[in-house]
Formats: C-alpha cells, structure tokens, sequence
C-alpha cells in the first residue's frame, strides 16, 4: 500500500472517492468456459507464460510496479528447480485496448497461459480476447466481478479476507456483528462480502451503517453510528474503510462518542498497521486484521530486495505466485498442467504470502493469519495455516 501523504481532510476524502470509483469500474460478464478447458502443453520444454503489465501508461506508477511484477516473476523462474519457463512480457499501458491487443499477440506468439494485467477492465478485456482460444488468465486483479470463465483473480479479495475474520470472531464468542462502510463502489462491495462471510459462517448481522464520503458527512455520522452499534447488541464492528480511505478519522471519531474499541471488537477488512505510523493511534489498539503467512514473505521480501536493490511492490508477489504455481502444475500434471481442472486443485499452492488456492468461478482462497494491534505493536495472535489438506470446492 502507499503511504498516506498529509493533505487536508477534504481532499484526502476527495482523493479517496476517486480512487475506489477507479478500481471498481463495472466489468463484462465473463465468458463460460468449459470446466477442464486450457491448451495442452509440453512439459519437457519451456512453457510459453505472457506476463501483461502496465508499462507505457501516463502514470509513472505503473512503470515501478511492471519492473517490480517482472522482477517477481523472474525470481519465481529462477526457483522452479526444473521446470522451464520461456517468459514473454508485453505492455498493456494500463487500459484495458491495450490488454486485450497484448494478450491477443500473446496468444499469436504461443502463450499457453497469462499471468496479469492488474486493472480489473483490463483483466476482463485480456480474457475475453483470449477465451474462445482456450487460454487462461491468471490476472493480479482482487475484483471478483470479472472472476469466471477463464479469468482467475490472484488478488487477496475482500470474501476471503472477511471469512477469515468472521471465523475467527465467531470462535472467541463474537458472533454479532455490526458493519460500517462508506459510499463507495469498493466500499460497497466490502460490506457485501461481509454480509455473505456473517451468515456462511454462522454468525449474526447486528446491524449496518453507511456515511458519505467526506469530512462533514463522516463527522456528522459519526454519533449515530455510534448509537446504532451500541443499540444493536453488537460485540464486534467490522469496519470496509481502509487507512488510505476513513478508517483513521472512524478510530477518533468513534471512540469520542462513546464506542471505544474497549468496548467492542474492531476488526479491519483492510491492513490496519500500515502505514506504521498508524499502530500508535488510541483507537486502533486491540483491533483486529488479517495478514498474510509472515515467515514467508519476510524471506521474499529479503531475497527481494537483496536481488534488485530495493523492495517489492506491494502486489508483485501476486506474479511470484503465478509462475509457482505454474511450475508446480508442470510437474505434476504434465500436458494437462494449464487447464482448468488443474489450476483449481484443492491442495492449492505455496507462494511467498503462504498457501493459496483457485476457485472454480475464479476466485482465490488464501490461508491467512489474523493479527492484534496491542501496545503499538502488531501481534499474532491465530497463526495463518500451512495446507488445505486437499479439500475441493
């Protein structure tokens, strides 16, 4: 995640709306493809992979985050131990014109399965080029509006995150729960995903509340958010705002209307140590958040910066990801490693977040740690599981 500049309330508000329509931008329907569709390879020869990233785009941004995705990439390669991958990288420029263009030359070029591009219009425009050819798209999307068909998203998703939590919440006793989420189209689609996550999991929906997206309409919410929460017989409060969004003016605003986290349990569908800055803040301490499985990536993060000279992007493990479980299919699935059947196996695959596996409508399960924020520190406090023991879908 970036870390927050300080600008006033109103722009960061401003900004933060901006950004969430961005990323939430509705999608085509997916295509249906055939359960076990994908081409057959040769599993003695290196595997054609396209890797579709956002160079050559106006935002500087998106050049950073190409090298760190191919870096990631590579460095996955380099770790296969056997298996040979011949990586093809081609410029999308961040629009989604451009990813349906690349992935269609990719796919001249003898590409049997795509990794990328991370923009969720792109991703889609990318599998649609590429669906009636039978070629899978392993996108570094976290949308789930564009998961199916054969589009997979490799990013952690707001259902995952919130099952985790829920769960977690449910077995130390708090199993009503209130939900606060902005006015935004992300946003929206969090609360959602916790909704669904409370009654899969058994819990209770204690009640919601909503607020514009701005300084006044949060602050003039807040009393009442407050209110409805403490009314509602609600033990936990599960917050979609993230710390480049409301979530740091919700942990003042609340407890000064007599909702401190003392008194019920915060939980975060976003990072909530980052920047770390924000572990100090008074009403952060004893909430709860996921994490990914941190032995693993502080190692990547080691070798990472050791290799390149400095740290990954946030999202370019998601690359490191790909090509892991590429190669692990390879291996053990021969000619039919890049097919559908195999890319959802059960037993899933180890990247340098910890296990992760694909769904059959192309989302993503990621074992996940849940972590405390406790005297200005991050704790773990239910560590994040290191097999699926081979269950399906």
């Amino acid at each position: 995640m970036r870390s927050i500049k300080r600008v006033s309330r109103r722009a960061f508000f401003g900004r933060a709306a901006i950004l969430a329509s961005a990323a939430w931008l509705a999608a085509c329907e997916p295509i249906s493809i055939a359960s076990n569709s994908g081409p057959s390879i040769d599993a003695t020869a290196p595997v054609p992979v396209a890797l579709l990233v956002p160079s050559g785009s106006a935002n500087q941004g998106d050049a950073v985050l190409a090298r760190s995705l191919e870096n990631a990439a590579r460095m996955a390669m380099a770790d296969l131990g056997g298996v040979q991958i011949d990586l093809q990288v081609y410029s999308t420029a961040g629009t989604a014109a451009g990813a349906s263009a690349a992935a269609t030359q990719a796919a001249n070029n003898g590409a049997k399965i795509i990794l990328g591009p991370v923009y969720s219009e792109a991703a889609n425009a990318a599998g649609l080029a590429v669906a009636s050819r039978g070629i899978n798209v392993l996108s570094f999307s976290n949308n789930t509006a564009i998961a199916g068909g054969n589009v997979f998203v490799l990013g952690q998703t707001f259902r995952n995150t919130a099952d985790r939590l829920v769960s977690y919440s449910r077995r130390q006793g708090k199993r009503n729960i209130y939900v606060v989420n902005a006015d935004s189209p992300s946003e929206v689609v969090g609360r959602d995903a916790i909704v669904q996550a409370i009654s899969a999991n058994g819990a209770r929906v204690a009640g919601s509340s909503s607020f514009a997206l701005s300084q006044q309409a949060l602050t003039s919410a807040a009393p009442q958010i407050a209110a409805n929460a403490r009314n509602s017989g609600a033990d936990a409060i599960f917050f979609t705002s993230t710390n480049d969004g409301a979530m740091p003016f919700l942990a003042s605003l609340l407890p000064q209307n007599g909702l401190p986290p003392s008194a019920i349990q915060y939980l975060g569908l976003g990072r909530l140590d980052i920047p770390a800055t924000a572990l100090s803040q008074p009403g952060y301490q004893g909430s709860w958040f996921t994490l990914p499985d941190q032995s693993r990536n502080a190692s990547y993060q080691s070798r990472y910066s050791a290799q390149f000279g400095a740290s990954p992007h946030p999202i370019a493990g998601l690359a490191y990801d790909g090509i892991a479980a590429i190669g692990a299919l390879v291996k053990s699935r021969g000619s039919s490693a890049l097919t559908r059947g195999a890319l959802t196996q059960g037993s899933g695959f180890v990247g340098v977040n910890g296990i992760f596996r694909l769904r059959n409508d192309g989302t993503n399960e990621r074992g996940l740690a849940i972590a405390e924020i406790r005297n200005n520190q991050v704790v773990v406090i239910d560590s994040a599981p290191r097999s699926f023991g081979g269950a399906g879908f």
